[in-house]
């Protein structure tokens, strides 16, 4: 994972490695110093996880020679009342962070437009919805992070590249805002999966603000569901139940029975993280009555292809659980794993783990180990930050419950091996 995906982003688009940056930004310092720097591939992972947020002054000259931009622009973060003067006029400096976000853009997303005209229509329109639904995929299959998030955010910005284009009609404009909002909104996801807080605060306000301008209330449901598990992440319970009741209401949910379903679901597990006991079975029961009557084979946007009726079981084993009912949560988290299509990697993982905390809490540590250990096995696919802070949780929550058992010594074993793979 990494703390700055605008970086990540761009060197991704140059093509280089870490190691290859590191000597391109050592020639430049020999250049200007007469002396070769002494850059490594490790100064280059600090700079993209995170941990280095402010490069050392000759670093930055040369980053900003090397991008053509200034490091606030790379990602970068000066320390708290720093503040520093343009290092070049500011608007040739937007033009070429102009130029190069359109060649980045170039190498993965569409033409633009598709017949070289200057007139928009919906068939460009239809190639970046294409291309939305490719990113939903890689996204159930467990692709999150940083390169499905900066893929995200390329094409969000093509979309609104395209606006300024040439002419379009109004639907074909409400309808580039659309697209430029849902990958803002995948974007939102991957950092939540990343447990990037901040990052991820700042799609969820771009994305508002385009669904609002095309006139989504699809997507604004969509984004008020995202908003609530941000708000449990930041630890504010009242928030997230304000966003997922906000979700609930919104006008897609009263005319399309599958979306009232899942936002009411959501709303359920909201309600039983915050002590509303009653109110989130009376809501779940509905959720599920609502599914039965609900179409789910047509007529959906592509990010709602993961509601089906596992994902409905795996919501209501979360309402359950957080009840402290975890016999039901655990027979919910079976179906929905024998239900859970092949391709949903990260979902199987997630859910994976919900059943062994699940055995775990009703004293059945034995099997919670047999449950969780095909995740730590080598050759595995990496976790999801949030996933992977689940599986912490249970390797905690074992070791308090069943330190002396030897089956834990053998789950500490292979954690301890899998850890860095995690």
């Amino acid at each position: 994972m990494t703390g700055n995906p605008i970086l990540a982003a761009r060197l991704e688009s140059a093509g280089l490695t870490q190691g290859e940056l590191a000597d391109r930004l050592n020639k430049r310092i020999g250049d200007l110093t007469g002396q070769p720097g002494k850059l490594t591939d490790r100064h280059v992972r600090n700079w993209l996880t995170g941990k280095t947020r402010w490069p050392q002054g000759r670093q930055r000259f040369v980053l900003e020679e090397e991008f053509g931009t200034s490091a606030e622009e790379l990602g970068f973060i000066p320390p708290a009342g720093r503040a520093r003067a343009p290092s070049e006029d500011p608007v040739r400096r937007r033009i070429f962070t102009t130029a190069t976000a359109s060649l980045t853009a170039a190498a993965i997303l569409p033409p633009t437009p598709s017949n070289g005209s200057t007139r928009l229509g919906m068939s460009d329109a239809d190639r970046l919805e294409r291309n939305f639904a490719d990113l939903v995929q890689a996204d159930n299959e467990g692709q999150t992070g940083i390169r499905l998030e900066t893929r995200a955010l390329a094409h969000a910005q093509h979309a609104l590249d395209l606006q300024a284009v040439g002419q379009a009609s109004m639907r074909v404009r409400r309808r580039l805002y659309y697209l430029a909002a849902a990958f803002t909104g995948t974007a939102l996801w991957a950092a939540i999966e990343a447990q990037e807080q901040q990052r991820a605060q700042g799609h969820l306000n771009k994305a508002m603000t385009l669904a609002g301008m095309a006139g989504s209330s699809e997507l604004q449901m969509r984004l008020w569901g995202h908003a609530a598990v941000l708000s449990i992440q930041q630890r504010h319970m009242h928030d997230a139940l304000a966003a997922a009741e906000a979700g609930r209401r919104a006008n897609v949910c009263r005319n399309d029975a599958l979306f009232r379903s899942l936002a009411g679901a959501r709303l359920a597990g909201i309600l039983a993280a915050v002590g509303e006991d009653s109110a989130a079975l009376r809501t779940l029961a509905h959720a599920e009555k609502t599914y039965d009557r609900a179409i789910t084979d047509e007529g959906h946007p592509a990010w709602m292809s993961f509601f089906d009726r596992a994902e409905l079981n795996g919501l209501a084993a979360l309402v359950m659980a957080r009840l402290g009912r975890h016999a039901e949560a655990e027979a919910h988290l079976h179906r929905t794993l024998s239900l859970l299509r092949p391709d949903f990697h990260r979902n199987r993982a997630y859910y994976t783990i919900h059943l062994a905390l699940a055995q775990l809490a009703q004293g059945e540590a034995d099997q919670a180990v047999s449950t969780a250990l095909p995740l730590v096995e080598e050759g595995g696919a990496p976790l999801a930050e949030r996933s992977r802070n689940l599986l912490l949780q249970f390797d905690r929550g074992l070791r308090r419950t069943a330190s002396g058992a030897g089956f834990v010594s053998e789950w500490q074993d292979r954690f301890n091996e899998g850890e860095q793979k995690l």
